[in-house]
């Protein structure tokens, strides 16, 4: 009784069993779909298991209303030579889009903002502050955010909305940044947001990687060391909590000298103390992560994907004890879901791939 007790639970949590009755650990389901786009995808923003918005380059966004089946891709005009680096979804008509440039022009670094489902597009902000590089922006509601980016003489030019409308400066809100510390604009994840006032920001580009955080939306923060390779070209990218106290923080180096420095550190006490996972299947810096809330039964909101673009993508079940790679998932920047069945990889040349677990 008890034996086939426990088989119901583990087959009910998708927990595969071989012949000899052993659990092994089910796969999640690829598949590809059509983007509409061939521009390279950066960001991905799931509203709901149907509504879905992603961006890249090319001043280029693609949005789905029916979980990928079908994508309708679009250009924001005059923005055909930014890169959009992230993207918040709010609804089938409502989202952001933040961009920076290679012009090398501060006024490259823009928030967008659509209330038709991308038919038209506001612009709501214009950087002015030359060395500024906004790296990604997180929302706790459809109308409270945060934006973030690299340090200018050793000030964070954060701005934070109250109003799904303006953006305003907390540069006198944030924590000194050590010299030349920035983040990552590699998935739009280099922040992350959780209930009502929770905040924390991954860093690197100097002697320490560190995480910024914030329990009161914004009005104070604290910085926090993490173990975590840093340098000019190294980090922490990526950053995601799955509840006020539980965390996940991803990164490695840039430089193709120095390749197997992609790591993974959690946290149990809200971002204050950092512990190394065991190492990921991947090579390079960690671009994106994401966590799977709620695959299978018991603690399956543990379950993080990885992905690391050109060093690949993989998966945990347990918060980095063990991985498992995901076979032939390259050149993916960011990762993202609304249900365990409903996830999306996003990556060059405009690819999609929805995961279900």
């Amino acid at each position: 009784m008890l034996r086939r007790s426990l088989v119901s639970f583990l087959l009910a949590a998708g927990v595969v069993l071989s012949a000899q009755g052993q659990p092994k650990i089910a796969q999640p389901t690829l598949t590809p779909q059509n983007s509409g786009t061939t521009s390279g995808l950066i960001a991905v923003s799931p509203v709901n298991p149907q509504v879905v918005w992603a961006s890249g380059r090319n001043g280029t966004f693609t949005v789905t209303t029916d979980g990928g089946n079908t994508w309708k891709a679009g250009v924001v005009p005059g923005a055909e030579l930014l890169q959009f680096r992230d993207v918040e979804g709010v609804s089938a008509k409502v989202a952001y889009l933040m961009s920076i440039g290679v012009s090398g022009l501060p006024t490259d670094f823009r928030i967008y903002k659509t209330t038709d489902g991308g038919a038209t597009w506001s612009l709501q902000f214009v950087n002015q502050l030359p060395g500024a590089f906004y790296d990604c922006f997180a929302f706790w509601t459809p109308k409270r955010g945060i934006a973030h980016s690299d340090s200018v003489n050793g000030v964070f030019p954060d701005l934070r909305t109250t109003d799904g409308t303006t953006w305003q400066s907390i540069s006198s809100n944030m924590p000194p940044a050590l010299p030349g510390e920035a983040s990552f604009a590699a998935s739009g994840t280099c922040v992350a947001t959780q209930g009502g006032q929770n905040a924390w920001i991954a860093t690197g580009g100097t002697t320490i990687a560190r995480v910024l955080a914030t329990r009161d939306g914004g009005d104070t923060w604290n910085a926090y060391d993490t173990p975590l390779i840093s340098s000019l070209s190294a980090g922490a990218f990526t950053i995601a909590f799955r509840n006020p106290w539980h965390g996940i923080v991803g990164g490695g180096d840039l430089d193709p000298s120095d390749p197997n420095n992609a790591r993974t550190a959690t946290s149990s006490d809200g971002g204050v103390t950092w512990t190394l996972t065991n190492p990921p299947p991947v090579t390079g810096a960690i671009f994106g992560l994401a966590y799977a809330h709620g695959v299978g039964n018991g603690d399956g909101s543990r379950t993080v994907v990885v992905t690391a673009n050109a060093g690949g993508a993989a998966w945990t079940p347990d918060e980095g004890t063990t991985w498992y790679s995901l076979p032939g998932v390259m050149g993916f920047w960011s990762v993202a879901f609304a249900s365990p069945k409903a996830g999306w990889l996003v990556g060059t040349n405009g690819r999609i791939l929805k995961v279900s677990f």
